[in-house]
């Protein structure tokens, strides 16, 4: 019995040292995720709450566009109305003239529409290409990072293409992702739940709880006692 305590003893301490730092990180992360406001996280405090709306009369009529319409959307940049069509050309729908992208004036309407007042802009980057870390990715390119002077670092994205407003980060939102990606384990996209090696890690957190009771099983003073008296 000694010896058999023995092993289990050492696969356990093993085990633990293996996986301890991710336990530590699930633990911590999960502890950050239960303890923050989800809406907080999402920039809701730094944005207008209804956003502003823009009623627009007297389009130019959508007949006299001669393309091909497949889908077909009415959106407002700022003061102005534009058709978004096939999810790709941009129609100023005052003049009909097609548009390549939005401009920095622009951009800025769109702030003052969906960001809090109270922000300043501080500056405004514009954006070609996103690695899968970066806080925009997966969202349309090119796009505008409109930074705010504000402690918590906050950055708006808009659009290029037809100034649609994108995301909202700040150094909250960055900590709640970066402690995501040691909950996923995906450390190269963040969202894959189900990579190989979180269920590695999972299996093997398995199995040191289990060989943790098997060793309290086997080297018990109130079990031993309890077999010797059977």
């Amino acid at each position: 019995m000694y010896r058999t305590a023995r092993r289990i003893r050492k696969w356990h301490r093993y085990l633990g040292l293996i996986i301890g730092i991710q336990f530590l990180f699930w633990t911590v992360s999960g502890l950050y995720f239960s303890w923050t406001n989800i809406d907080e996280i999402h920039g809701d405090p730094f944005l207008r709450t209804p956003p502003v709306t823009t009623s627009f009369t007297a389009l130019y009529p959508i007949d006299s566009i001669h393309l091909p319409i497949q889908e077909l959307e009415l959106i407002g940049v700022g003061k102005t109305p534009y058709y978004w069509i096939n999810d790709s050309l941009l129609v100023n729908a005052n003049n009909g003239m097609v548009q390549k992208e939005i401009t920095l004036e622009q951009v800025r309407e769109v702030v003052q529409h969906y960001v809090d007042p109270n922000l300043r802009i501080q500056q405004i980057t514009r954006l070609e290409s996103t690695d899968a870390h970066h806080e925009y990715r997966g969202r349309p390119l090119p796009a505008y990072a409109v930074q705010f002077d504000h402690p918590e670092g906050v950055t708006a994205y808009i659009a290029a293409e037809n100034g649609k407003f994108q995301r909202i980060r700040h150094r909250s939102w960055r900590w709640f992702d970066f402690l995501w990606m040691t909950h996923t384990m995906d450390y190269q996209g963040r969202d894959d739940f189900n990579n190989l090696l979180l269920r590695i890690f999972s299996f093997f957190g398995v199995v040191t709880v289990c060989s943790g009771f098997l060793l309290w099983g086997v080297s018990s003073p109130t079990l031993r006692k309890w077999r010797t008296k059977r």
